[in-house]
């Protein structure tokens, strides 16, 4: 259930940014493009916020969030319902809506045609502001992956982590966001053997 991305013919295990500095780093390198800073962070914060996989983030249409504090999605893996909480993103969500062409229908445009970005354009951004920021571990499951780890941090309810990532079971969404390996580890750590 890891998520792996390729680097120089090495896998390695794409994960969450685990502080709350880690992420504000990771968004300035973001908006430090000119052009597409303020879409490419808005990417990342509705994908930290929401859970929601890449390809269903960059489907997404300028109706369907706009001025919206929660909408229905139909995933696009799992073909399954869910409904997305935007309260605390309205803001930034409005903001960059504004610097959108009036017709626009999707909130994430590709420049070449009528269509949205790829999840490979995605996956180009992230990481190359993981690269800025000198972290070669995030991909686009880094968004979907910091939300599941800063919820469960907060709430260590795994039950309702596990339904919002539709996961099958508590094992894989703790597996999936490396919590497994973490408490294992600190587990250990409490134990002196001698």
């Amino acid at each position: 259930m890891a998520n792996y991305k390729k680097k120089k013919g090495m896998l390695i295990d794409v994960q969450p940014l685990k502080s709350k500095n880690e992420i504000h780093e990771f968004l300035e390198a973001l908006g430090m493009s000119k052009e597409y800073g303020l879409r490419n962070q808005l990417l990342f914060k509705l994908g930290i916020s929401t859970g929601l996989r890449c390809g269903d983030l960059i489907s997404l249409k300028v109706e369907q969030v706009k001025g919206k504090s929660s909408f229905k999605v139909r995933e696009n893996k799992t073909g399954k319902e869910r409904i997305v909480y935007l309260n605390n993103l309205m803001a930034d969500i409005a903001d960059y809506i504004e610097t959108l062409p009036l017709d626009t229908e999707y909130l994430f445009p590709s420049r070449k045609g009528k269509g949205h970005i790829t999840t490979t354009q995605a996956y180009r951004i992230i990481t190359k502001a993981g690269e800025m920021i000198g972290n070669e571990s995030v991909g686009t499951h880094t968004m979907r992956k910091t939300f599941g780890y800063t919820y469960y941090q907060a709430t260590k309810d795994v039950a309702i982590l596990m339904e919002i990532f539709n996961h099958s079971s508590q094992k894989i969404t703790m597996r999936y966001l490396g919590l497994t390996d973490e408490s294992i580890e600190n587990s250990l750590k409490k134990i002196s053997f001698y």
